[in-house]
């Protein structure tokens, strides 16, 4: 079978190699420092052993306005420790050689603008960063971003959400690098009850777009969920608050292996879902 999708970077080669095996894509995110960062780094090895294909990591801020109470609690615990950017890149770093799936770093446009561009750029480059979201972006901003973030080997991934016009998904599906993040819901990360019907279209109107892969996020929090998007035709699933849930309820001593057990369900009942005919 020829893989849709060409090779280029970490990113796009995990999805062709698992296009070629007609597999799902499981992106676990974790919020770094939540509950400390040597917690998040052993998280980071154990949702790899089981599983995981990607992992988005996200940079904790005290403003997340995309975030729901879960992933924004959180961000609060992490910063509530003293993790900070350069505290989340370093450790990242740290892992490199251990660490084999690309990591999608989550941010927003405040944090990356304190840092400097290019500096956080050539930082998370160095740490083994693959890519970078950051939900506050506009696309005209994202527009001119795009070229410095390529420059330093890494992917800037843009979000489509159920609100966005046909016009600007164009544009939106022509701009994201490594994939697009399909936002499942009209509003911020959670989990919720089912998963919106319109998703199903969304993902056959982004494919006739442009030939990035579609990923589905926000409100996919359990085998189900990654389920019923693998069935519509989504090449990866993007599970957030239920990971960071699991974690809070633990003690940190326990926590990799809470994610750990959740990510082998989900890898479970994605490899058990046929691919899309």
């Amino acid at each position: 079978m020829t893989s849709p999708f060409s090779a280029q970077g970490p990113i796009r080669a995990r999805f062709a190699a698992l296009a070629q095996q007609n597999r799902c894509a499981l992106m676990p995110f974790l919020m770094a420092g939540d509950p400390d960062l040597e917690t998040t780094a052993s998280c980071l090895l154990a949702l790899q052993s089981q599983g995981a294909d990607l992992v988005e990591l996200g940079i904790p801020y005290s403003d997340p306005l995309a975030d729901g109470p879960v992933i924004q609690a959180a961000a609060g615990r992490a910063l509530g420790v003293g993790t900070s950017c350069a505290g989340v890149l370093n450790m990242l770093a740290n892992l490199r050689g251990q660490l084999q799936v690309p990591v999608v770093l989550f941010t927003y446009a405040n944090p990356l603008l304190n840092m400097g561009v290019d500096t956080f750029c050539a930082r998370a480059a160095e740490a083994g960063a693959a890519g970078l979201v950051v939900p506050d972006l506009p696309l005209e901003e994202a527009q001119r971003l795009s070229p410095t973030v390529a420059a330093a080997g890494l992917d800037l991934v843009l979000l489509v959400a159920p609100t966005t016009s046909p016009q600007r998904m164009a544009q939106i599906a022509q701009t994201s690098r490594g994939f697009i993040y399909l936002v499942s819901v009209t509003g911020v990360t959670g989990m919720r009850e089912v998963v919106d019907q319109r998703v199903a279209s969304l993902i056959g109107q982004l494919k006739s777009l442009a030939e990035q892969p579609v990923a589905v996020g926000f409100g996919i929090s359990t085998a189900a969920h990654a389920q019923q998007v693998r069935r519509w035709g989504s090449d990866g699933a993007i599970v957030g608050s239920a990971f960071v849930k699991r974690i809070a309820a633990v003690p940190s001593s326990n926590a990799a292996a809470a994610v750990g057990t959740f990510c082998a369900e989900l890898r479970q009942g994605l490899d058990s879902t046929p691919s899309p005919s």
